[in-house]
């Protein structure tokens, strides 16, 4: 298993910020490398929404099936995927701190299958900087709606 943890301080309203990141036709809009959203189910958010993601990268289109698995309304939502032999658990949790809001991100990468146990932990930072890059989108989208 790889973990990788991150976090930004954003100056934006709490709520904002997990509105952010739990509905997924706002983070769509705040990382624009997605390109495309498929919902799979009739709800758009909290527990059991499922969801197809369509990315850009490095110039090719790549989809990945998501579900919410966990929602608790400004405090945490975990989205998972199971994608090439890896189930991916992405935990957002949001706190206050001096009017501003701690955005945290834990992503565990569980491989269940030979080659990915060899690759993960050799890709471990390409993940950790796009993942990072994703971030940075939502920092910079929460605080331009600030403005």
């Amino acid at each position: 298993m790889t973990r990788t943890t991150m976090t930004r301080t954003i100056d934006a309203p709490l709520e904002d910020v997990f509105n952010t990141v739990a509905d997924i036709s706002q983070y769509s809009e705040a990382v624009p490398h997605i390109v495309k959203i498929e919902f799979l189910t009739e709800s758009k958010t909290g527990v059991g929404t499922r969801f197809r993601e369509t990315r850009l990268m490095k110039g090719k289109e790549a989809a990945t099936e998501l579900e919410v698995t966990e929602y608790v309304e400004n405090d945490r939502v975990r989205m998972v995927a199971d994608s090439h032999g890896t189930v991916w658990d992405s935990l957002f949790t949001v706190r206050s701190e001096n009017g501003k809001t701690n955005l945290t991100l834990i992503m565990e990468a569980r491989a269940y299958k030979f080659l990915p146990r060899l690759m993960n932990p050799l890709i471990k930072g390409m993940v950790a900087k796009a993942v990072g890059m994703d971030m940075d989108m939502v920092k910079a989208h929460c605080e331009n709606q600030q403005k």
